[in-house]
């Protein structure tokens, strides 16, 4: 249900294929699903960026603070990110890989 609210509260802006359309899916969700375990800060760090990163990555928006329904804001406020974030579209990792 939480998908399903979700889905219906986001405006239908995405481009669709053929198949979700015929489908009835929206473009928001990935089809693939594997289980991963977080390893350590740094993996729960490259995660979080790649969540924050995807609506840039993918055109939907400018810059990353543009989107909306991001947990980015958040985080902002708590001191995590700076608000220009990746504002550029580069990606900013600042951890050290184990």
């Amino acid at each position: 249900m939480i998908k399903s609210n979700f889905s219906k509260g986001v405006p239908k802006t995405e481009r669709l294929t053929a198949v979700r359309n015929a489908r009835g899916e929206r473009g928001i969700w990935q089809r693939r699903y594997w289980e991963h375990l977080i390893r350590d800060e740094a993996d729960y760090a490259a995660h979080m960026h790649y969540v924050h990163i995807n609506p840039l990555k993918h055109g939907v928006v400018n810059a990353v603070k543009d989107w909306p329904y991001s947990t980015f804001h958040r985080l902002v406020k708590q001191g995590v990110y700076p608000l220009d974030w990746a504002g550029n579209g580069e990606l900013l990792i600042d951890y050290e890989e184990s």
